[in-house]
């Protein structure tokens, strides 16, 4: 910059004229009244208790405010497979599911034989049957 240009004006935040209110403040107060009685804070119910005392707020206004309050929304579950089922590939890349119950009566058969070097001897013996 040259001595000539003049600076460029930083606007300062909009201090609120008389008669209005400050959104953000009435959501973190709401927020917080409802962390003080032990309740999780959701923007449903936030927008409905402004709602009732005459304030409009919107959705991603109250999510961004408890954002930077602090408040994360919940981690969701990936919805998928059965957890009483695995997908396990073998050497020849078959792919195989294998349950609980399998492995479950796999370990009493091991347990049978005498350990897990037995009855995996055995198993190939008998792959070399086939």
């Amino acid at each position: 910059m040259t001595p000539d240009t003049p600076k460029p004006v930083l606007k300062k935040p909009a201090a609120a004229k008389k008669g209005e209110v400050n959104k953000s403040e009435e959501i973190r107060k709401v927020a917080n009244g409802m962390k003080a009685k032990g309740e999780k804070p959701r923007p449903v119910v936030i927008i409905d208790v402004l709602k009732k005392q005459g304030i409009v707020v919107s959705s991603p206004q109250v999510s961004m405010v408890l954002k930077k309050m602090g408040f994360r929304p919940r981690k969701r579950r990936k919805g998928g497979k059965v957890a009483s089922e695995r997908v396990v590939k073998s050497a020849t890349s078959k792919t195989i599911k294998i349950k609980i119950d399998d492995l479950v009566k796999a370990q009493k058969v091991v347990a049978q034989m005498g350990g897990l070097d037995r009855a995996l001897a055995a198993l190939q013996a008998l792959k070399g049957f086939e």
